[in-house]
């Protein structure tokens, strides 16, 4: 599992993303410092677009994304599923987004496995 599927475990979501979603638009830098992903629109769903990795070791390439189905919930977070078309992955996903920061939660495994991934909005 690499850490930008991970954060995003990175970012696919179902509901009108363009409502509300516009939060999570932008250019965001994982704080590792090792990725930049553009997070926008496609079509029905909101996709997460590496722009570019640091350390390719673990497969991740540029171009490579996560199409995600989220819906606001009462707190203003979002959740929902992504989708690794690459790995043809599923996992559940939670983003919350402040001024400037998203917080990631992604499982894969029904749960077993998951990951928290912070990033910050690029300048």
């Amino acid at each position: 599992m690499t850490s930008t599927r991970t954060v995003l475990i990175i970012v696919a979501m179902t509901a009108a993303p363009a409502a509300g979603a516009a939060e999570l638009n932008g250019t965001w830098l994982r704080d590792d410092g090792n990725a930049r992903v553009r997070i926008a629109p496609c079509g029905d769903n909101v996709c997460a677009t590496n722009l570019w990795i640091g350390d390719t070791s673990k497969g991740e390439a540029v171009g490579d994304r996560l199409i995600m189905t989220l819906a606001r919930q009462a707190d203003g977070s979002f959740s929902g599923t992504a989708y690794d078309p690459k790995r043809d992955w599923s996992y559940s996903m939670t983003i919350k987004a402040t001024a400037r920061v998203l917080s990631t939660h992604g499982c894969v495994l029904g749960g077993l496995l998951c990951r928290n991934v912070n990033w910050k909005a690029a300048e």
